[in-house]
């Protein structure tokens, strides 16, 4: 192979995952893009106010050797401060097709509720 050609080789590197945050009625949803992490390889937990995500991009070896790399391995990390409005015994998470999913639900005694007003 030319010198043109060679590429160096990959170190691991640690990326942010693209992310959508938006609230729905009682809940915040993200949904992170992951390609190449699954449940097996990602991890998600709360350590005091903090959401912390890491995912790891493993990449398939062939028989031969790589000539040209530009699909990049590496982990993917991410954290967020969730504050006390966030109920963090009943958050969910899933991922699929590379897109993980996190549902942070609110605490009840936060949502907005409605007042009856008595007539006397």
């Amino acid at each position: 192979m030319t010198k043109e050609l060679q590429k160096t080789e990959q170190q691991v590197k640690t990326f942010p995952a693209r992310c959508d945050i938006y609230k729905e009625n009682d809940r915040v949803l993200l949904t992170l893009e992951m390609p190449g992490v699954d449940r097996g390889s990602l991890e998600i937990r709360v350590e005091g106010d903090r959401l912390i995500i890491d995912g790891k991009k493993n990449l398939p070896h062939g028989e031969g050797e790589f000539k040209i790399r530009e699909i990049r391995a590496g982990d993917f990390h991410q954290e967020y401060t969730i504050d006390d409005t966030i109920d963090r015994n009943s958050i969910e998470a899933s991922i699929k097709n590379g897109e993980a999913r996190i549902v942070l639900k609110i605490k009840e005694e936060e949502k907005p509720r409605k007042i009856t007003i008595k007539v006397k």
